[in-house]
């Protein structure tokens, strides 16, 4: 069975996309499955987060301009295999705007690799410019971080707008699998109000549990660990391998 890959996808920043996608990655292959992470955000944040600290050289900007393959560019980080990318993949977005086809480089780059991992996870940049349409091309499904604390929900509707653009155009099996809910607080009624809006307006899936409000979770990037291998114990780590048991079940 060829690899099923997930999109993480918010236009907004700062709702823990990238924490998201890595503790996911992490609680998947602790399950025994394969996963190949790629980080298509130019800020890098995935990258940094998964240990590499020097810029990566080659990095997905290559792949994404045709110079290189994806399998010439993989970094190993507790288990999981790693597309790294660089400040250098904000220009090949600049270039792949002249390119016929340009929604379908990801995909024709991926294609080879598909049978070799279980799972694949993109960690998209915030904005709906054409690395994330690149992403959403390729992907079977959506994931949407959304934080609970703010009216950041408000976004989720102009990224799915996007992802019925791109249902229409490039990839017509494309579905949004849910919402993570992340940075919750259960002592306040705004994250339960945030849960309340996005199961009614847009009826979209929420996964349970929520992911709590933990200074372990902002420490794990600078460790270059996942929250899982942080701070094993901890709720936030609790509730990633819970969600990460779903999506799995979901199979």
């Amino acid at each position: 069975m060829p690899a099923r890959v997930i999109a993480v996808a918010n236009q907004k920043g700062g709702v823990a996309k990238t924490t998201t996608a890595h503790a996911l990655a992490a609680g998947l292959v602790e399950r025994g499955r394969t996963v190949l992470s790629i980080d298509l955000d130019p800020q890098a944040s995935l990258t940094f987060a998964m240990g590499v600290e020097e810029e990566p050289e080659p990095s997905m900007h290559d792949v994404m301009m045709g110079r290189t393959q994806i399998s010439e560019i993989l970094y190993e980080s507790n288990g999981i295999d790693l597309a790294p990318s660089s400040i250098d993949l904000a220009g090949s977005e600049v270039h792949l705007l002249t390119r016929t086809g340009r929604e379908f480089v990801l995909q024709r780059a991926l294609k080879p690799h598909l049978d070799s991992y279980d799972y694949v996870f993109i960690d998209c940049p915030p904005s709906l410019g054409i690395l994330t349409i690149n992403a959403l091309t390729v992907a079977g499904e959506v994931l949407i971080p959304v934080q609970a604390e703010t009216l950041s929900h408000r976004g989720v509707g102009q990224l799915l707008e996007t992802v019925e653009e791109v249902k229409q155009f490039t990839n017509p099996d494309l579905h949004v699998s849910g919402v993570v809910v992340t940075m919750f607080d259960s002592r306040t009624n705004l994250g339960q109000e945030v849960v309340a809006t996005l199961k009614a307006t847009h009826d979209l899936r929420v996964f349970e549990p929520p992911i709590p409000k933990s200074v372990r979770v902002a420490e794990a990037p600078g460790r270059g660990l996942s929250v899982l291998s942080h701070a094993s114990t901890s709720k936030p780590a609790a509730a990633y391998r819970r969600i990460a048991e779903e999506v799995d079940d979901g199979r």
